[in-house]
């Protein structure tokens, strides 16, 4: 089975090629001021399983997701705290780097920064300009929204959200935005430019940096759902204008809610990831993301959290599961669910099947996919303990039942459980 992906901007399923073959994705990081909050993280627990999963399918995956360190946000929260802009930028990517990695999925091929790539931005503003798309206002460089016929077909806004995206008397048309940004007293960064002294507006340094690290057209564009206007239409709107064929198809993933509102940092009902990994664990959080499909909206309370790690710790204990039992359920179950637009609640209910029918290879296979695996209870088990299962497993073999007996209750003795599974023995840590 080819796999299959909803697509935002045709709005339907559509099917990637073929294996094998190379894929290049590139997914919207986080704009660094402070730590980023769990919903920031879901953007990125997404593109990690999906490389992960279609590097298995047979895909030679690039996947690119940027931190976006220059940006108004940077400055106003430096000013509040006293400190350089450019510090601030840098400490926050450390932090999001730590915060990301505790969630024992990797990271991306690449991970650009705004900073590092104003010699291209400036360089594609430019020819947006020779192509009469943009134009200069004062020391302000606006795309020229009316010129591009497309605008507004990838998130179906209307023109009033158009309008209301940048405020700003000197734009020829209400509707257009930013490329360029002239440099403001209160602004401890800037860079040399055609136009003046200034700084990239927010949306050309994603064009300019997934240009240069995944060519001039690829494959997998992500990132929330809140992303769609106006950053990535204004993007699609950049690159196409510049004559790239940019993204092919567009994901985007469901908010993260807390009541009935998204979670956001502008809303202050934020939950840091750090404080939620601190406190239930990195293997609750990804059950988490799993219960729900990524094109949905995911309510984050205290009951969904406890019912995830509930799951986990299932996960974890798999191996007090006596011995496998036939299920009808096969890997090619699995991967027929996560073929189909990425389906985790199907694949998290694959998952609990193999868990109650004792299937620990399948369901080691799976976790792994989403970065969880099983306790091997028994890995750092006691040798005497050890001594005795075997003894254990002689006596039962000779048909010397008393013997067998005495022997579990010797290992019990040591703080250890012993199950007969198919060519052998299990030992589990007693608990209680």
């Amino acid at each position: 089975m080819t796999m299959v992906i909803h697509d935002s901007y045709s709005r339907r399923k559509v099917e990637l090629p073929a294996p094998p073959g190379r894929l290049g994705m590139y997914f919207c990081g986080p704009t660094v001021y402070q730590r980023i909050h769990i919903g920031n993280a879901r953007p990125f627990v997404l593109s990690m399983w999906l490389k992960g999963w279609l590097t298995l399918r047979g895909y030679d995956v690039k996947l690119a997701e940027n931190v976006t360190d220059i940006n108004d946000r940077i400055y106003v929260a430096a000013r509040a705290q006293g400190i350089g802009s450019a510090e601030l930028a840098r400490q926050a990517t450390a932090w999001y780097i730590e915060d990301t990695s505790a969630l024992g999925l990797g990271r991306p091929d690449t991970e650009p920064l705004a900073s590092e790539t104003v010699t291209e931005i400036i360089a594609l503003t430019s020819e947006l300009m020779s192509r009469g798309l943009a134009y200069q206002a004062g020391g302000d460089v606006y795309y020229r929204v009316a010129r591009f016929p497309e605008y507004g077909r990838l998130s179906g806004v209307q023109r009033e959200a158009m309008i209301a995206q940048e405020p700003e008397d000197r734009k020829e048309d209400p509707r257009d935005f930013a490329l360029w940004k002239t440099w403001k007293a209160d602004e401890d960064t800037w860079w040399d430019s055609p136009w003046g002294r200034g700084r990239p507006g927010w949306h050309i340094e994603c064009s300019a940096m997934a240009e240069k690290h995944l060519g001039t057209g690829f494959d997998i564009h992500g990132g929330g759902l809140d992303l769609r206007f106006p950053h990535h239409e204004n993007e699609l709107a950049q690159s196409r204008g510049a004559g790239r064929e940019f993204a092919r198809w567009w994901l985007h993933n469901g908010m993260i809610e807390m009541g009935a509102e998204k979670m956001s940092k502008s809303l202050g009902n934020i939950v840091p990831l750090r404080d939620a990994l601190d406190r239930w664990g990195r293997e609750a959080i990804l059950v988490f993301f799993m219960g729900a499909h990524y094109r949905s909206p995911i309510e984050y309370s205290e009951a969904s959290l406890q019912a995830a790690r509930a799951q986990a710790d299932d996960f974890r204990n798999a191996f007090r599961v006596a011995a496998a039992r036939p299920s009808d359920l096969t890997w090619e179950h699995l991967a027929a669910a996560l073929d189909d637009d990425f389906d985790t609640p199907r694949a998290l209910a694959i998952l609990h099947g193999w868990r109650a029918a004792g299937r620990l290879d399948l369901l080691a296979r799976g976790l792994a996919v989403f970065g969880l695996a099983i306790d091997q209870g028994g890995t750092d088990r006691s040798p005497e303990a050890s001594r005795l299962a075997e003894e254990r497993q002689a006596a039962r073999a000779r048909r010397d039942y008393a013997e067998a007996d005495r022997l579990r209750g010797q290992i019990e003795g040591l703080g250890w459980e012993v199950q007969d599974i198919p060519g052998g023995f299990r030992l589990i840590p007693k608990t209680g």
